[in-house]
């Protein structure tokens, strides 16, 4: 029987990313490490191996087969256990990842990881998306945004697309009800200063049908953008 260790070699050679024995490595501690710490803080509900490196190793990697060349920098919103940019950040340890997460447990959780697999170009930042999307340095600046399971989609865009500069793009993995929610992200989507470019099916052994959303920034986003912490997900566009 294969180890999820070889399964996610196996996977990641067929999608033309070729794993080092240090990257298999460091996707093996921070298995073990997850498992560890969510005896103590609720970090993810799954916690048998092989449902680990394919339901968040796995299906974080998939977001790499959608931005072509590697990003010069992403955030990833709401980043909980890390998912899904720490494994793209093994995956391509050059790309500057902002990690964002609101939980200072959670948040602690990331910067232990980042320290313990040596991710030089990974920082945390313990923020709502909300103040962040405002913040000098932050707003408009970024190539890529990522969020998973964080909320629907004409929320996540009021989130995301603010952080992005004009040319950038967001990768938000959905589930089954794909389709409905990006016709009722439509309006925000156009708001917000950005346009539907594609939804990217993503094929695993043992995982529901899921896809990607690709949503690229044409234009800047209006000032008045994000509203308030809380507002956008009580109010959404």
């Amino acid at each position: 029987m294969d180890t999820p260790e070889h399964m996610l070699a196996q996977t990641c050679a067929a999608w033309g990313f070729a794993l080092s024995a240090g990257q298999v490595a460091q996707f093996a501690a921070y298995a073990e490490e997850l498992r560890r710490w969510n005896e103590r803080i609720n970090l993810t509900a799954i916690t048998e191996p092989v449902e680990i490196y394919r339901r968040h190793f796995l299906d974080s990697l998939s977001l790499a087969r959608c931005w072509g060349d590697t990003p010069a920098s992403l955030v990833d919103i709401g980043s909980g256990a890390g998912f899904p940019g720490l494994p793209l950040a093994i995956l391509r340890p050059s790309l500057r990842l902002t990690l964002v997460e609101s939980v200072g447990k959670k948040a602690e959780f990331l910067r232990h990881m980042k320290d313990l697999l040596g991710l030089a170009e990974v920082r945390v930042i313990t923020s709502r998306a909300e103040d962040l999307g405002r913040a000098r340095g932050e707003r408009e600046s970024h190539a890529l945004v990522t969020a998973r399971a964080v909320a629907e989609l004409r929320v996540l865009v009021e989130y995301g697309l603010p952080l992005l500069k004009v040319g950038g793009r967001m990768l938000v993995p959905k589930g089954a009800a794909v389709h409905a929610e990006v016709t009722a992200a439509g309006r925000a989507i156009k708001v917000l200063g950005g346009k539907l470019v594609a939804v990217e099916p993503v094929d695993l052994p043992g995982l529901d049908a899921h896809a990607v959303v690709i949503i690229a920034k044409l234009r800047a986003t209006d000032p008045h953008y994000p509203r308030a912490p809380g507002t956008p997900s009580r109010k959404p566009l």
